[in-house]
């Protein structure tokens, strides 16, 4: 079990309108989040396409926290704006800072792999859990098969599918929101991404961006890697 610091970029979504407006952009159904309980989404492109994956903490009836990973706020921020018209909706940048950890059972918000997030303006980490490192995160992301924005979620090309994480961020049941026909007719049609992300060994010095070849034949592309182990985007043919 260990801390880590894992910056997030942050914003408070609030106002009358708040609770409607964000449940008719995200994929995930918001209407059943109570206050104190956070969940994983996606905000869509029209197309379908992942624009940002965010994480949804409900801290009043109106009052919202979303953050995603360090360097996409600003991209958060323009895709939650764009259809933000006639709402009594504020979407206000704040600096707080977030504490992962990983490795047992914490109280916090919900997070990839074993742990949870602790994140606000003035969390601090866990006396009783030792300080791990950026290296540890990323071991424990691979293992989790978490893809993270700007490595395996390229926004505006990325499908929800290719990401391994529909059950977490996306609900097939909720009404419509902006993107939603692409992940809707991939599912009823039981269709596969053509790319899905895997867990795979890899030769010590890979490098993400790496391709990956069976039999001579280029099957998959490196997206992160530490050590041998890496998250691949690895074409559906070549899976058994």
């Amino acid at each position: 079990m260990f801390w880590c610091e894992s910056p997030r970029d942050v914003v408070e979504v609030s106002g009358a309108d708040a609770a409607s407006y964000l449940q008719s952009q995200v994929s995930n159904d918001l209407r059943m989040l109570a206050v104190g309980s956070s969940t994983w989404s996606f905000l869509l492109e029209p197309t379908g396409k992942v624009a940002v994956l965010l994480r949804v903490w409900r801290r009043a009836d109106e009052v919202f926290v979303l953050d995603t990973d360090a360097g996409f706020g600003e991209l958060m921020i323009a895709r939650l704006s764009r259809f933000k018209i006639r709402v009594k909706v504020d979407i206000t940048p704040v600096s707080w800072r977030c504490i992962a950890v990983r490795g047992g059972d914490h109280d916090g918000l919900v997070a990839w792999g074993v742990g949870a997030d602790l994140l606000g303006p003035d969390v601090e980490p866990p006396a009783d859990v030792d300080e791990g490192s950026e290296l540890d995160l990323l071991a424990a992301r691979i293992e989790a098969a978490w893809p993270a924005m700007g490595a395996e979620i390229v926004p505006g090309e990325t499908i929800p599918a290719e990401t391994g994480i529909l059950d977490q961020a996306v609900s097939f049941t909720k009404g419509c929101y902006p993107g939603q026909e692409l992940v809707e007719r991939m599912d009823s049609r039981s269709a596969a991404a053509p790319r899905l992300l895997q867990v795979v060994d890899v030769a010590d010095g890979a490098s993400a961006g790496d391709r990956i070849e069976r039999d001579g034949v280029v099957i998959g592309t490196i997206t992160s890697v530490l050590g041998t182990r890496a998250l691949a985007a690895v074409k559906r043919s070549a899976l058994g």
